[in-house]
């Protein structure tokens, strides 16, 4: 009943969805010139050969299947991969590798699906992690297209939301041929929801590899900053500003020319950032308006796009946003990758085995609120040692993990020899 509910609503929305789709653009949040894609019309001729479909929700998740993308083009497949959101499209336009195509994922409602999946034909579909469409995935098993959940996650929260909805959770989980988890917790919550072939085969963000650098702007930062103390505050969300601005001014009372460098999630919170900090009393340079770093900088606002790995690789100590407001955490892979000290608050759900992994192996410190995170983050500026130590645990860490894609890769084996044969 609650499929045949959800599809029918979704039908009779197609107005309503285009006109949303209109403010949005509009509003800066869908691109113009490729509003239609949304619509399940493809701005690009379908490759001859054999071609794999990837989703993925956000930036991370694509991101993550860049290396499960350069091999599938090592075998001979065309690959078409597609997001939701303008962000992930500008970062792939410089990531992905030659010959993959990016597309803006259809709204989940069957004409437009249906369109999408008629011109690009798939031989395979990729899903990642737990995002999962009603429609799409019908459209899917529709045409008998092999279908396989990599790089599966089901958050505490989700996990209970789709409990609530059994029998909808055990349709869609239940349709996919084979479900790849990032944790054996995963698996065991895939299966409960009535995932057939599950596996545990570890996170495939482990395997995406460094984030670039730009060593030209790294080196004009680093003449800017010249040796002075700096730590970073990374992906830091709405609530979380304060607290930067706490953390300063406590760490500031030992180490008077302290450098704050603060990256919001969304670059243009930059402005609002940047004003909050100033309006209490902070001397602040923001990126995104080409100010530079001066002696009496105390805040850098680093309000720009792609640039995460330049300020990893400046910045021996990273805290990582979204755990101590709205909670859940970001990713912090990327920052281990790129040899920094690792510190979050409290709320570290979406990543829990990561971040537990992370402070078994002592790569990371976990912080309860503002005051001990500034206490936290002076004894390691103060410490190069115990520095030193979580760099090197967090790269081994990494280091151990790095072979997920190839496992990965190994159990999709059948499925690739099977769809180009």
């Amino acid at each position: 009943m609650l499929r045949s509910a959800y599809r029918f609503l979704s039908d009779l929305a197609g107005p309503f969805l285009t006109l949303w789709l209109k403010v949005r653009a509009r509003r800066g949040k869908e691109d113009p010139s490729r509003l239609s894609e949304r619509l399940g019309i493809a701005s690009m001729p379908r490759p001859n050969g054999p071609l794999a479909w990837l989703h993925a929700a956000s930036v991370g998740e694509a991101l993550s299947v860049l290396p499960v993308i350069a091999a599938l083009r090592d075998q001979g497949w065309h690959t078409v991969i597609t997001t939701g959101t303008m962000t992930s499209a500008r970062v792939l336009k410089d990531r992905l590798p030659a010959g993959a195509i990016h597309q803006f994922a259809p709204l989940d409602r069957r004409a437009w699906v249906r369109r999408f999946v008629e011109h690009w034909s798939p031989d395979l579909v990729l899903w990642t992690e737990s995002e999962l469409w009603p429609n799409t995935l019908a459209a899917i098993a529709a045409q008998n297209i092999p279908s396989v959940l990599v790089n599966g996650r089901l958050s505490d929260r989700a996990f209970r939301g789709w409990k609530r909805r059994q029998a909808l959770a055990a349709h869609l989980v239940g349709g996919f041929s084979l479900i790849l988890a990032q944790s054996a917790e995963d698996a065991r919550r895939f299966t409960a929801l009535g995932g057939g072939t599950v596996h545990a085969v570890g996170n495939l963000k482990f395997a995406a590899g460094i984030l670039p650098v730009d060593h030209a702007q790294l080196d004009v930062l680093r003449e800017q900053i010249n040796n002075r103390p700096v730590w970073l505050a990374a992906s830091i969300h709405p609530g979380e500003d304060a607290a930067v601005i706490d953390v300063h001014r406590q760490i500031a009372l030992y180490h008077p020319k302290l450098l704050t460098i603060a990256v919001p999630r969304h670059p243009d919170r930059g402005r609002a950032m940047a004003s909050s900090m100033a309006d209490a009393g902070l001397i602040v340079a923001r990126r995104g308006a080409v100010e530079s770093i001066s002696a009496d900088t105390a805040v850098y606002v680093a309000d720009t796009m792609g640039e995460l790995g330049v300020f990893y690789a400046l910045c021996d100590i990273v805290f990582v946003g979204k755990s101590l407001a709205i909670g859940g955490g970001q990713n912090p892979v990327e920052p281990a990758q790129s040899g920094c000290a690792l510190i979050f608050g409290p709320d570290m759900s979406n990543f829990r085995d990561l971040a537990s992994e992370l402070l078994d192996c002592g790569a990371a410190l976990q912080v309860t609120d503002a005051s001990t995170l500034g206490a936290a983050v002076s004894r390691l500026l103060d410490d190069t040692a115990a520095r030193t130590a979580m760099i090197d645990a967090s790269r081994k860490l990494m280091a151990r993990h790095r072979e997920c894609a190839a496992e990965t890769l190994a159990h999709l084996k059948p499925y690739l020899a099977q769809s180009s044969a």
